[in-house]
């Protein structure tokens, strides 16, 4: 007999040996327990990323909700801002004698180049953090132009690379929006982007009226610091799209109480530059592209819808405010007459900038109105807003050229005017806002086989497609303004109001 004691010290492959010899059925038992615990490894990998990815409280939904809906509005925020600073400082940047409407064109064109150029002509994949990465320096170095060289060209220059770079910002944060789901949580970047973008008119507007007093050099100067915000915020704030792919939502984000389509099986796609960025291996990459008879197909049901309706908006918006507003002037009010007016206007130079912070005001608030919880336009409904403006601007053109209340009124007329540009700006927003969400609402046009990359890039391209038309709407507006404003304060000066001549 064997010595029990000496029973446990038997080396232990000696008992794999008799344990495989004497069942038949280990007799790969060696390979089997390796292929086992490997299957463990995978498993508890797959757990703990599973782990990673789905918020198991309601603290950690709404955390990943706070931080999502922070980037996108820092998004919105930082890439329109400096467009504001640079129309704010236009009086500064150029001499005199030159014509201000060429830095209202150079700060227009070259974002719709970028708007056209890259939905349409580039294929493939997007790459969302090189194409940050890029837009930042772009941002960078044309506000450093602008600030460093006294030349007119070469802040032109600036202005030019500084627009391009806001326009392709505008464009790529709009796509990265669809990159999230179920869609309750894409509209809602869409609502945090556009509140920051109408955010970027208060704050730029605020932001050079303190700085405008250090000279452009250093004002311009300090401002080019800003867009490193964007990819600040991008890499350290800004969650993974999966995410959300399983989480547990609060109520008020349910699909249904925002007119989204109802929540459908998603495959979520990496949207990062490099594989294991995020602790997951990629799938290999693909050659897929959209061709353009792709884009045509995809782009034809979205004019009339979503494409007119923006351009006819922003075109009767800056019409407004670049022809008609700055000859919407009265009489400098006194206390006796007008005790609060004269508190607010100290001479006909500060109607135009109250104009200008009643419309950014305004239109922040109504580009806030998703993120505010209230339900977005039905999609019939969305021609509204420029039928509205429409209304607005032959209301001012007539008050501006003939008198409303006639000459001695002048307390109807501005309650009168504040109102439409007040109601101007709200429509603006709405139609800002309430355009991209419900392009970023509509369900996807999967092609043959249910290929997820390419419903990825439909999606991406869709609601790329769509930003010219606003850039387009403003680039026909500063061509039409400019004799609106001629014509307008002739007609005033035949009827004798010469304060519009005075300016």
């Amino acid at each position: 007999m064997l010595n029990p004691r000496h029973s446990p010290q038997r080396p232990t492959h000696e008992l794999e040996l008799d344990d495989t010899t004497n069942n038949p059925w280990s007799a790969t038992s060696p390979q089997t327990n390796q292929d086992d615990t490997m299957l463990l490894d995978e498993d508890e990998m797959d757990s703990e990323e599973e782990a990673l990815l789905r918020p198991q409280t309601s603290v950690d939904s709404r955390r990943l909700l706070f931080k999502l809906g922070s980037s996108f509005f820092l998004f919105g925020l930082i890439n329109n801002v400096l467009y504001v600073v640079i129309l704010s400082a236009a009086l500064d940047l150029v001499p005199p004698s030159t014509p201000k409407g060429i830095i209202a064109f150079c700060n227009i064109f070259p974002a719709l180049v970028a708007k056209v150029g890259w939905p349409y002509i580039l294929k493939g994949r997007i790459r969302y953090g090189r194409r940050i990465i890029g837009n930042c320096i772009l941002s960078v170095l044309g506000m450093l132009v602008v600030a460093m060289f006294n030349s007119l060209y070469m802040r032109l220059l600036g202005i030019g690379l500084a627009s391009f770079s806001s326009g392709l910002g505008e464009l790529t944060f709009l796509q990265l929006s669809t990159t999230y789901h179920p869609p309750s949580v894409a509209g809602d970047s869409v609502g945090y982007f556009a509140a920051g973008t109408g955010a970027a008119g208060l704050v730029g507007a605020s932001l050079w009226w303190m700085l405008r007093n250090l000279g452009v050099q250093v004002g311009v100067g300090l401002s080019s610091v800003l867009p490193l915000v964007i990819p600040l915020s991008y890499y350290l704030v800004l969650p993974q799209p999966l995410a959300f792919s399983n989480m547990a939502l609060p109520p008020a984000y349910e699909d249904e109480s925002i007119g989204a389509p109802t929540t459908a099986p998603y495959t979520p796609l990496s949207t990062n530059d490099d594989p294991g960025l995020d602790g997951h291996v990629e799938e290999p990459k693909r050659s897929i592209a959209l061709s353009a008879r792709d884009k045509w197909s995809l782009v034809k049901p979205l004019l009339s819808v979503y494409m007119l309706p923006l351009f006819l908006v922003y075109t009767l918006e800056y019409t407004i405010n670049q022809g008609i507003a700055p000859t919407l002037v009265y009489p400098v009010p006194t206390p006796e007459n007008h005790w609060f007016l004269s508190h607010i206007i100290h001479s006909i130079r500060d109607y135009y900038p109250l104009w200008q912070l009643v419309y950014q005001t305004t239109v922040f608030f109504s580009r806030s109105s998703i993120t505010l919880g209230i339900p977005p336009l039905p999609r019939r409904l969305l021609p509204l807003p420029a039928i509205i403006q429409a209304v607005i601007l032959t209301i001012l053109m007539y008050e501006s050229a003939v008198g409303i209340f006639g000459d001695g009124s002048e307390g109807l007329s501005f309650a009168l005017v504040f109102f439409l540009i007040s109601l101007e700006g709200i429509c603006g927003g709405l139609a800002y806002v309430n355009v991209f969400f419900r392009i970023n609402q509509e369900e996807n046009t999967v092609s043959a086989g249910g290929d997820p990359e390419r419903a990825k890039q439909e999606r991406e391209f869709k609601i790329g497609s769509i930003g010219f038309a606003d850039s387009m709407g403003i680039l026909l507006a500063s061509i039409i303004a400019v004799p609106t404003e001629v014509q307008l304060c002739n007609a005033q000066a035949a009827r004798g109001k010469m304060i519009c001549k005075a300016l």
